[in-house]
This record gives structure tokens, C-alpha cells and sequence, in this order.
């Protein structure tokens, strides 16, 4: 059980990152070239390239060259559906807080 748990850590470790969370919805709407990649999000290309070898590692995005570019891809869909729910987490607290505050 704890390999299952320490596999799922890596996968949560491997989001849970405002650069590597900007690859993800950079990536939805499929594979790009780090020469796209690292300026749309802004950030240096060793920076990104840091970034994306952790999720390459950690199997969140796959990779694949094609003579001198590097492509990566989300490896499993499901991921979005990760990021989404936690999106939706941070729009309800965001939205009770701004209750409670109102409330004071």
C-alpha cells in the first residue's frame, strides 16, 4: 500500500507547482514543442525544462523527438480532471471567505 501512496504523492508533488501548473493548461489542448511552451508560459527555457523532466518523471506528461524539437503531452487526460477539481476547490473556499468576510 505505501508504494501506492508514495506513487501518488510523486503525481500530486508533480502539480502541486504555479510553473508546472502553467505547462498543464498550456498542454490541454494537446502536445507542444518546448520552443512554444517556455514562452507562453514566461519563464526561462532551462527553468521549463526542469519543470517538464520532473512531470516526465513523475508520468504525468510523455515526450517524444522529432529531429531537433522536443514534444511533450499530458500522459493521462485524467490529469486535467485533477487540476479542474481543485480549481473548482479554490473557486468555493475563494467564494466562503468572501462570504465570511461579508458577514463581519
Amino acid at each position: 500500500m505505501s508504494n501506492i501512496s508514495n506513487f501518488r504523492a510523486d503525481i500530486l508533488k508533480a502539480l502541486a507547482q504555479p510553473t508546472r501548473l502553467k505547462i498543464i493548461d498550456f498542454l490541454r489542448d494537446g502536445e507542444r514543442c518546448v520552443c512554444e511552451i517556455f514562452p507562453a508560459i514566461g519563464e526561462e527555457q532551462s527553468n521549463t525544462s526542469r519543470h517538464l523532466n520532473m512531470m516526465l518523471t513523475a508520468g504525468v506528461l510523455t515526450r517524444r523527438k522529432e529531429g531537433l524539437k522536443i514534444f511533450y503531452a499530458i500522459k493521462h487526460l485524467e490529469i486535467l480532471e485533477v487540476v479542474d477539481t481543485v480549481t473548482l476547490i479554490v473557486k468555493l473556499e475563494a467564494a466562503g471567505r468572501h462570504e465570511l468576510l461579508k458577514a463581519v
